[in-house]
């Protein structure tokens, strides 16, 4: 018996699923702390078990991305950059915005060492050098190092070696490794490293804050929070890698969908309070972000569901006939019209129209009928935009509509079919509570000929161990995406191989 639990914008919803059965739901609004919106959605699922029979509790919540793209709750932060003499043109924080490098300290520094990517050394590290960064590190209280080296992908040996000389200077410094974090691409990766880094403090004491929150309903179940690729990690692995939730709610709505419908290929569309989120689902799974992702202007490169999302949704704030992008958010039940409040919101349109029965519908009896037509048209009109751009071929998809606002969704080109699954209005919270545990390698390899086919099948069997490792049943763990790319510009027969494989929590993990 799983306890899963999204937190958005507008509500925090939570769902009690048995295997595959949803056995009760709950939805409060959210909090100012989280928190408490959390303690009231599982309240109202409180009637249907007893503490003792849940197994794990799984959590998607906001509360990292937007700490970044507010700048606030950041620790001081550094990043240290192994790769002298090369990659002196582009220093960290080299593209970054001014107000943001500001908020975390944005300390910076050079030092020798980093591979080829083959594996051969740039430069040795150099001790003395570390411990001078690490002097300057306290004298500038910094709390939290970003260490990245050139091709880390390769080899990690140089950030593991510099991480024992800084926090042996600076015991308490919380360290964060770009092999850990990103994909290939130095710069790209640097900066998710220092994202991630700027966050160790608060993912923290976000970590104790969901623990406790549970404790205070009796449940002493294990907890997971959601990553972007829609698999779990721990409390432990999300203090040391918060960067990896940024996505999470989108990624449980879609995976959620995808279960509520039975239906593992197809466009998720997923209308909150707030925005509209649509991707589109391959074997079950997220399709991937192949490129960079800027998060509050950084360019980044760890794993990101394809997702786009446009301010639109059920609290979105309806002026001259457009919604959105600004939104009334968790304020929805006292400010729209329905409610008694005062400001025209998407669902008072949808009210109006006859589409949704919430509230007082007789509040909205004044709005002219031609006025809800053409705001009602105006909206779906996007949503189709949005979806087309999703798709990779002419071909019509399934669509899943999934969230609290779908009712705002009436037709679609581009859809050869939408679904409106049972418990909708829950997927975020049931993709979480189904999410399993996943294992990724992503790195290049050299291919001498003939060994092609044992190169990838090392790669699988890699992925498939570092689930198994992360809490993964071994018996289920399967493969669901290998990626080849050949490096022409690189020597050797050199290739970018990524596999990833995916397999159920292992009970009591």
């Amino acid at each position: 018996m799983h306890i899963g639990i999204d937190v958005g914008g507008t509500n925090t919803d939570a769902v009690l699923v048995r295997g595959r059965t949803v056995v009760a739901a709950g939805k409060a609004t959210t909090t100012a702390d989280v928190t408490g919106g959390i303690v009231a959605a599982v309240s109202g699922l409180r009637h249907a078990f007893e503490p003792h029979e849940v197994t794990a509790v799984m959590i998607g919540t906001t509360h990292f991305v937007n700490a970044v793209v507010e700048g606030r709750n950041l620790a001081r932060t550094a990043a240290v950059r192994l790769g002298l003499p090369a990659t002196t043109a582009l220093p960290p924080f080299v593209d970054w915005p001014e107000q943001l490098r500001q908020a975390i300290g944005g300390h910076g520094y050079l030092c020798h060492g980093g591979h080829e990517y083959d594996g051969r050394v740039i430069s040795p590290i150099k001790e003395d050098e570390l411990r001078a960064v690490a002097a300057d590190l306290a004298a500038n209280d910094v709390e939290s190092v970003a260490i990245s080296s050139v091709f880390s992908l390769v080899s990690n040996e140089f950030e593991r070696r510099a991480a024992e000389i800084l926090t042996a200077e600076v015991p308490g410094l919380l360290v964060s490794f770009s092999h850990e974090i990103g994909r290939l691409g130095l710069l790209e990766r640097e900066n998710a490293t220092i994202i991630n880094a700027a966050l160790r403090v608060l993912a923290g004491q976000i970590a104790d804050g969901l623990a406790d929150s549970l404790k205070a309903q009796g449940i002493d179940a294990p907890l997971y929070l959601s990553q972007n690729d829609g698999t779990l990690m721990d409390l432990d692995h999300a203090r040391r890698h918060p960067v990896a939730t940024f996505a999470s709610g989108p990624t449980n709505s879609m995976r959620g969908g995808a279960f509520l419908s039975g239906t593992d290929d197809c466009a998720v569309i997923d209308v909150g309070g707030t925005t509209t989120d649509i991707g589109v689902l391959h074997h079950g799974f997220p399709r991937e972000v192949s490129s960079e992702v800027l998060i509050n202007g950084v360019r980044t490169n760890f794993r990101m569901p394809d997702v786009l999302s446009a301010g639109l949704g059920g609290g979105s704030v309806v002026r001259d006939g457009e919604a959105g992008p600004d939104s009334v958010g968790f304020r929805l039940a006292d400010e729209a019209l329905v409610f008694g409040g005062g400001t025209l919101t998407a669902t008072d349109v949808a009210v109006a129209g006859g589409l949704a029965d919430i509230g007082d519908p007789s509040r909205v009896r004044h709005l002219d009928r031609t006025f809800v037509r053409d705001a009602l048209d105006r909206i779906n009109t996007r949503i189709a935009e949005r979806l087309d751009r999703t798709r990779t071929s002419p071909e019509p998809l399934p669509v899943v509509l999934v969230g609290g606002a779908g009712f705002l969704v009436q037709r679609l080109d581009g859809a050869s079919k939408i679904v409106r699954p049972e418990h909708h209005a829950f997927a975020g919270a049931i993709g979480a509570a189904i999410a399993q545990v996943g294992g990724e390698v992503d790195r290049v390899f050299t291919m001498a000929p003939g060994t092609r086919d044992e190169v990838l099948d090392g790669a699988r069997q890699e992925a498939v161990d570092r689930a198994v490792a992360a809490g993964a049943r071994a018996g289920s763990v399967r493969i669901v995406e290998v990626e080849e790319i050949p490096l022409a510009y690189l020597p050797g027969n050199a290739s970018r191989v990524r596999a990833r494989a995916v397999g159920d929590l292992l009970p009591g993990h």
